[in-house]
């Protein structure tokens, strides 16, 4: 089969290229903007068959010059910063991109899996659930979770969900996201931080319900996020689906892993929140997965302290990172 992997030098894009390879798929085109970022070094170590710059791509397919019909188009290629103020830009890329890809994916019969954001669910007042009528009732926090959410909207309000599949990623981590700087996981900052001073930093509590490093995540490693993405793949289910582990674990949980996997002793300062933040800052995510397992999916999720100690000794202690084919 060909795959195209939009995204695909990036964190969860270059993981699924990495799976593929595992699996025995060389055809695979990999549709990313590499420019001066340190992406690069993720598809390195990786077999495919091309590369094109996202602009041209779309471009080529704007025009109807892009003659090849994959077996599947996965788009995970994004701009994934939170913190991203251009609106244009993010709906540029995150709902129109998305909506001209999907439309060229629908009239050829191509199957289309298009990443969507946990980020929708905004303060979680609404829950975290994926059904079609919650759907539309969420309120992002923020302009990137927004552009998510518009998308996941005109797939719902054309009932192009009915034949493509979208995935709400929730707290991601694990190798190949080592160019994400400060959007990376506080898996990868944590072990950093245990390196280079054998302590963690993490926020304070603001509310007497959450002990300090009480907050709680949905954390999920990355190496089960492909796993779902290649079920998918293979098989045509529609729909709009959460990704986490449907557990939610604590800050303090995480950094305890990470102490274990490293064989140090846990030492954890707990740090002032910016002021900017605490309006906004999420205590509680849990991924509700009834909808995707109800879709056939049965492989369990790897628990927090296994899939660190994996990261960690497998790829962050080891002489080459990244995930090889």
């Amino acid at each position: 089969m060909k795959v195209l992997v939009t995204g695909g030098a990036g964190f969860i894009g270059s993981a699924l290229v990495w799976k593929l390879n595992q699996l025995g798929t060389r055809r695979i085109l990999v549709v990313d903007q590499l420019e001066t970022s340190e992406k690069w070094h993720n598809l390195a170590h990786l077999a495919f068959e091309d590369y094109v710059p996202k602009d041209q791509f779309l471009r080529w397919i704007e025009q109807g010059t892009f003659a090849e019909k994959p077996q599947a188009v996965v788009h995970l290629g994004a701009c994934s910063s939170t913190t991203e103020r251009d609106a244009d830009y993010l709906l540029a890329n995150n709902y129109r991109y998305s909506r001209t890809l999907a439309e060229w994916c629908l009239a050829r019969g191509v199957r289309f899996i298009y990443a969507s954001s946990a980020a929708t669910y905004g303060d979680g007042s609404r829950g975290y659930s994926d059904r079609d009528d919650i759907t539309p009732w969420l309120r992002p926090l923020n302009q990137y979770g927004y552009s998510k959410q518009l998308f996941d909207l005109w797939a719902l309000r054309t009932r192009a969900l009915d034949a493509i599949a979208g995935l709400k990623f929730f707290n991601v981590f694990g190798p190949n996201e080592y160019h994400k700087g400060d959007m990376s996981s506080v898996v990868l900052k944590a072990y950093h931080q245990v390196r280079s001073g054998g302590r963690v930093q993490l926020f304070k509590s603001y509310r007497d319900d959450y002990p300090d490093g009480g907050q709680q995540r949905d954390f999920i490693y990355v190496k089960d996020c492909v796993d779902v993405l290649l079920w998918l793949i293979e098989n045509r289910v529609g729909g709009l689906f959460n990704l986490g582990t449907g557990q939610a674990r604590t800050w303090n949980d995480l950094a305890g892993a990470v102490f274990r996997a490293m064989g140090r002793p846990a030492q954890i300062d707990y740090i002032e929140m910016p002021d900017a933040l605490r309006g906004r800052y999420q205590y509680f995510t849990q991924a509700d997965m009834t909808r995707l397992r109800a879709a056939g999916y049965e492989a369990p999720f790897r628990s927090l302290e296994d899939a660190v100690h994996d990261y960690v000794t497998g790829h962050l202690d080891a002489a080459t990172p990244y995930l090889e084919s």
